[in-house]
């Protein structure tokens, strides 16, 4: 199944734990999804499969509490994901999720 469905995402940020939806669709062979927060909805860019879609790494610019431009990296075990976010030189930040059934 790998990343494709909804997911509940917790990121650890210095300022506090953002809750995200980030949804992955497979349109006719491509792979697209979008975060959506309690302030804005955003698309993902450059999504990249690796490891049979264990590892599955993408960007996303965000414009709230402050425009960031992050980039993603996380492993899909099942219904469970982890791994990580960067957002330009700030520490990187633990990102969990769970599949919604």
């Amino acid at each position: 199944m790998g990343i494709v469905g909804d997911w509940d995402v917790s990121i650890k940020t210095p300022i506090g734990s953002l809750q995200i939806l980030y949804s992955f669709e497979d349109r006719d062979g491509t792979l697209v999804g979008s975060a959506a927060g309690t302030s804005e909805t955003v698309p993902l860019t450059d999504i990249v499969l690796a490891d049979g879609g264990r590892q599955v790494s993408w960007r996303q610019t965000v414009t709230k509490p402050m425009r960031l431009k992050l980039e993603f990296d996380v492993t899909v075990d099942g219904d469970r994901l982890s791994g990580h976010s960067r957002a330009g030189r700030l520490p990187r930040s633990a990102v969990t999720g769970l599949r919604r059934n």
